[in-house]
């Protein structure tokens, strides 16, 4: 069995020290008219750098852009979209976080890139594979508003955020992306939604070319959605454990067709986990998956810790590894 050792996606933009802080005041400049559009990028870009190096520091297998350019889930994406205006701010989940609401106007449509260029860079700075990671259509149709108001709005929604993604995916695959994870939070809370979702992704997955695609899902119990995951058109299917441990003992029982990206490793507490239990919950779950590879990552993205904790995180994936490595010598 091969573990994989991997970023979920997100990874916190400052930090402690002076050159953790480059971005914030950057942006702060260039809101006061003191900084360029060129100086701002310069100050993404080196801190895309220093995300990437913390990460293979840490002992990561597969990597992230650290989503350091991101300024949200939501309006990152949708934001860059014909057909829509973006508005105030929202609560994202229950975190403590914020989200720009998009308004859809009129079709939604890919005009540029979304997230190519930030991947070609990521690509080009990292000593390891890097992972795109996009926001799923119907996370992002859950927490956007259509101005018709109509009562099919939410599916027509839906699937003008899965026309826009479809052509972004190709493009993420054309330029070297062997690993492209879409986030789907919203479905653990929404449950009623994953029809859509069995409609949207096969869509998603034709234009996939040679790369896998992963599903993603946290901030909620997988366990009733759990059967109906592994029916999805997906190559991985990515579970948040941090909500109801019993997870273990289901995926023990019922097993996995599908490779599994395992959030053992919760995202959001800075206290680290036991290597001996997670390690003895892999040794459980892994028998029963598929034979050859499985991930373990943190359950969510990590930009909800502070960036000392978010790397100890990380390093403790490879003392979790070591240790159910050495179990089953």
């Amino acid at each position: 069995m091969e573990l994989i050792l991997a970023n979920h996606s997100s990874y916190p933009r400052i930090g402690e020290s002076t050159e953790h802080q480059t971005l914030r005041r950057t942006i702060a400049q260039w809101e006061r008219g003191e900084k360029s559009e060129a100086d701002l990028r310069a100050a993404e870009d080196r801190m895309t750098e220093l995300a990437l190096a913390e990460q293979v520091e840490a002992g990561l297998d597969v990597v992230t852009d650290g989503q350091i350019r991101w300024y949200d889930p939501i309006s990152h994406l949708a934001g860059k979209l014909d057909g829509i205006r973006i508005t105030g701010l929202l609560r994202y989940f229950d975190t403590n976080f914020y989200f720009r609401q998009p308004v859809v106007e009129g079709k939604v449509a890919r005009t540029k890139a979304l997230v190519v260029e930030d991947f070609r860079f990521a690509r080009g700075k990292s000593a390891r594979p890097v992972k795109a990671v996009l926001t799923g259509p119907v996370t992002l149709a859950r927490h956007s508003l259509a101005k018709n108001g109509s009562a099919d709005s939410f599916e027509k929604l839906v699937e003008g955020y899965t026309e826009a993604l479809a052509p972004e995916v190709a493009a993420l695959a054309a330029a070297g992306a062997t690993l492209i994870q879409l986030d789907e939070p919203v479905l653990l809370k929404k449950p009623e939604d994953l029809p859509l979702l069995e409609r949207s992704l096969p869509w998603l997955a034709a234009a996939k070319g040679s790369a896998q695609v992963a599903l993603t899902v946290f901030f909620g119990d997988a366990a009733r959605l759990y059967s109906g995951l592994q029916k999805l058109p997906v190559d991985i299917l990515g579970i948040d454990f941090t909500y109801n441990p019993g997870l273990v003992d289901l995926i023990a029982r019922e097993g996995s067709a599908k490779t599994l990206a395992l959030g053992l490793v919760d995202g959001r507490n800075t206290r680290l986990e036991d290597s001996t239990t997670v390690a003895k919950a892999l040794e459980r779950m892994l028998g029963r998956v598929r034979p050859d590879r499985a991930y373990l990552n943190p359950s969510c993205g990590l930009e909800y810790l502070p960036r000392d904790r978010a790397q100890l995180k990380l390093k403790h994936l490879t003392t979790i590894k070591k240790t159910f490595l050495g179990s089953q010598a």
